[in-house]
């Protein structure tokens, strides 16, 4: 049940901020990484949306340019695949989760370059602006990460 609180909340995120089509590539990717954020958030195993307001600024920081998201995730899952062990066996909430983290880590979309997100700029440089006419193909969660960060923002 974690996982699809999370994805709702996500759904709900990304719908209002109206950024995408709903049913496209760069949708999901940005779902993916909302869900895949808010549901390793969760610690208790609660369902996500019992403090979600309080967590906003959790996942801003979390999908903000230059963290680094993917050690996070994998760091969080390897938590959660010790608690499950402990347990005698992943829930499906932790299925669908490495699922989610398979699809965003090997499937790439071919996307504007965004530089490198791992490397934020130093400090007072301005951001380069982006080509959107050299085009690369990325990892999903690449993507996902700052359409889901201004999702968060336009929440």
């Amino acid at each position: 049940m974690a996982w699809f609180c999370a994805e709702y909340i996500a759904d709900e995120l990304l719908r209002t901020g109206a950024l995408v089509d709903g049913g496209s590539l760069e949708y999901r990717a940005g779902r993916e990484t909302l869900a895949l954020t808010i549901y390793l958030c969760e610690g208790s195993g609660e369902p996500a949306g019992v403090r979600a307001v309080a967590r906003i600024e959790e996942w801003l920081d979390l999908t903000s340019y230059g963290h680094p998201w993917p050690e996070w995730v994998r760091k969080r899952l390897a938590v959660h695949d010790d608690r499950a062990r402990a347990l005698g066996g992943p829930g499906p909430d932790l299925l669908l989760a490495r699922e989610s983290w398979r699809w965003l880590s090997r499937t790439e979309l071919l996307t504007a370059d965004l530089g490198d997100d791992e490397a934020p700029p130093p400090a007072g440089a301005r951001s380069a602006a982006v080509d959107e006419q050299t085009l690369v193909w990325t990892p999903a969660w690449r993507l996902g990460l700052p359409l889901g960060h201004l999702a968060i923002h336009l929440f």
